[in-house]
């Protein structure tokens, strides 16, 4: 299990994901179900913040996901909320309607149900994507509990964005 200390490690990779957005002039779009706007919040916690974080969105229900960012009911039908498929449309859906320039999706279980042979919990399911690009699609199983695998889920999204724009 990866141990994360949430105030200062997180805080250390806003600050740091920040000033790349800052400097590379772009905006970022988050769109979130397992952690319920936790990515968003830690991000806006951040003065300045206006500078380059567009919005969030919160589609923690099926309908919302497609309401909200356009996820065809068909693929939530065939794939599920928790599938590379679902987070790949969240993000296309997130950068459509706001316009930014990034956009990061998680989709996952963090328990302590709702875990299936397949899906067990702390599978989570991401998309990083930049605008006219192709998304960037990973699925992670974390260990622990609820509020450990929904730190981890937003530690990882957090770094992983960071690593797709260092490399593009």
């Amino acid at each position: 299990m990866i141990m994360i200390d949430s105030t200062e490690q997180i805080h250390g990779i806003c600050l740091e994901l920040a000033a790349l957005l800052r400097a590379r002039g772009e905006r970022l779009v988050v769109a979130e179900s397992c952690t319920g706007g936790w990515v968003a919040k830690v991000l806006t916690d951040l003065p300045g913040s206006s500078d380059w974080f567009d919005r969030g969105y919160v589609s923690y229900s099926n309908q919302a996901k497609q309401s909200m960012l356009g996820v065809n009911a068909e693929t939530l039908a065939r794939y599920g909320a928790v599938s590379l498929q679902t987070v790949g449309e969240m993000t296309r859906g997130a950068l459509e309607q706001s316009g930014a320039d990034l956009a990061l999706a998680v989709s996952g279980i963090a328990g302590p149900g709702g875990g299936s042979q397949d899906k067990p919990v702390g599978t989570v399911c991401f998309s990083w994507q930049m605008a006219s690009r192709d998304p960037r699609l990973e699925q992670c199983c974390f260990v622990g509990d609820r509020e450990q695998v929904r730190l981890q889920t937003v530690d990882h999204a957090l770094h992983q964005l960071i690593r797709l724009i260092e490399n593009a």
